[in-house]
């Protein structure tokens, strides 16, 4: 079969047990029916659940992403740096 873009003969590879169609020259790929839903259905079973993402309130910042303070030794316990 010629790539409806470029001519060139498309190569068949096997993704997830389905096999797809695509163009090694211009990177097009072809889904013959029902190929996509398939694709998709199991995309859908592998992959995680979204997670939800709260916003952030304005006006405050998070500092929990920051590095801890070393300990200095004990010169730090005897003098406030």
């Amino acid at each position: 079969m010629k790539c409806p873009i470029d001519g060139t003969t498309l190569v068949i590879t096997d993704r997830s047990g389905v096999e797809i169609d695509y163009c090694p020259q211009c990177r097009g790929v072809w889904l013959d029916r029902g190929e996509l839903d398939k694709i998709i259905e199991r995309g859908a079973i592998s992959a995680p659940a979204p997670q939800q993402h709260r916003e952030r309130d304005r006006g405050y910042e998070d500092h929990s992403y920051k590095k801890k303070k070393k300990r200095g030794g004990f010169l730090e316990d005897l003098f406030d740096f």
